[in-house]
């Protein structure tokens, strides 16, 4: 052990020798007259060689920086988005009616578009085209401005131009069933949501129309599914078949100039809404009611909802189903085991207003509805037929089909 740390103590005098030698040949006059060359132990190396940039074959590349999607939390860096859409930014525009107004919130107000990312004020529910300055929900816009229906009006005038001909609509149906293309759009159980508005006019820039295939509790109401679509997009529904619509975008439709639509960055919080079922149904006692959800859970079903497609279904017929079965009996039982808790709740509050009906009870994952005392059967009541060709959203003209495009698997 001793030779050992002799010969280590020994080592690093001779490594200063050697270097101090190598820098007194390098600067004296013997490399210029006798071309002396020392060997390559004597010559030091430099601890971080600079690497040949032509030779790259020991360069590392530089890594590109991970992708790292807006932060919720950062609130600088980014311009407030402006959109000139003359309508209300909501999450859903078939789910939450603006008639229906909310008795709170579950969140502190918080825009799903992100902090700052928006110029339009968030109400909780929604950011509103009029009135930017709104700080609460009970300062919203119930009713629409009458300008902006104007300005919607003339945008979607100046887009669609020119009606199709019958010719030109059988041409572009043919174009979007599935066996000539896969491009399709799904809505499904939120229904006509903000972010989708972007998603069609993506489809636009490649083709004339789009087929949107509609399941989910939206499909209660496709009257209001039409409406929207066309309110919101200024396109025309030219072909629908069951849930699967045509959207053409218009002969005047510029994909350069599209409108600026600001994306969400999450789903916002649902409102708390009035409960849907009450402690006594208007009109009767405590044991009636209590009466009357015994004997409704024990009505034979009108129909199953749940099945092979439980949490997107169409249910474009339950309506009049719903309606038909009122004249025969004052209780009507709808069985939806299977189904979310909030899409049969959503269900049975589209059934009350579209029916009408009175709503006994939720349990069991059953929708009970009464059709109430005095009870009248609609005369206004319309409803879209299975299959049509849609030529105006109150004037609708049945005619012949294009091929079944719907799956089996869907009820009517």
């Amino acid at each position: 052990m001793f030779l050992a740390k002799l010969s280590r103590q020994n080592r690093a005098p001779l490594s200063l020798a050697l270097t101090l030698r190598t820098r007194l040949l390098s600067s004296s006059n013997l490399y210029g007259r006798y071309s002396f060359v020392p060997p390559p132990t004597l010559s030091p190396q430099p601890q971080n060689p600079k690497p040949d940039p032509n030779s790259g074959t020991n360069l590392k590349r530089k890594k590109k920086p991970q992708y790292r999607p807006p932060s919720s939390l950062d609130r600088a860096g980014f311009k407030p988005a402006r959109s000139e859409l003359p309508f209300d930014f909501r999450y859903s525009y078939t789910e939450t009616s603006p008639t229906v107004r909310p008795i709170g919130l579950r969140e502190p107000k918080y825009s799903p578009f992100g902090p700052g990312r928006l110029d339009r004020e968030w109400t909780g529910v929604c950011a509103p085209a009029v009135d930017p300055k709104v700080r609460s929900v009970e300062g919203a816009e119930e009713e629409e401005d009458p300008k902006l229906e104007e300005k919607r009006r003339k945008m979607r005038e100046r887009v669609q131009g020119e009606p199709l001909n019958g010719a030109e609509r059988k041409i572009l149906v043919e174009k979007c069933q599935r066996h000539k293309t896969k491009r399709q759009i799904n809505l499904g159980r939120d229904g006509l949501t903000h972010n989708m508005l972007n998603d069609i006019h993506n489809h636009w820039k490649h083709a004339e129309a789009v087929r949107i295939k509609c399941l989910g509790v939206s499909t209660v109401d496709m009257k209001n599914v039409c409406t929207q679509l066309e309110d919101k997009t200024f396109g025309k529904i030219i072909h629908r078949q069951g849930g699967l619509l045509i959207l053409y975008r218009g002969r005047n439709y510029n994909p350069k100039k599209r409108p600026a639509i600001p994306l969400m960055l999450w789903r916002p919080h649902e409102p708390v809404y009035p409960r849907l079922i009450k402690t006594t149904i208007d009109g009767l006692s405590i044991e009636e009611t209590k009466e009357m959800r015994k004997r409704g859970l024990a009505v034979p079903v009108l129909t199953k909802l749940a099945g092979t497609a439980a949490k997107n279904g169409y249910y474009g017929s339950l309506v009049p189903m719903v309606r038909d079965a009122f004249l025969f009996s004052d209780l009507v039982r709808i069985d939806c085991q299977g189904l979310e808790r909030s899409d049969y709740k959503k269900i049975g509050c589209k059934l009350r207003d579209l029916v009408p009906c009175i709503l006994v009870t939720f349990e069991k994952e059953q929708i009970v509805v009464w059709r109430g005392k005095d009870y009248k059967p609609p005369d206004d009541g319309y409803f879209l037929t299975d299959q049509e060709s849609v030529d105006d959203v109150n004037k609708i003209s049945t005619t012949e089909g294009h091929g079944s495009d719907v799956d089996d698997n869907v009820s009517y």
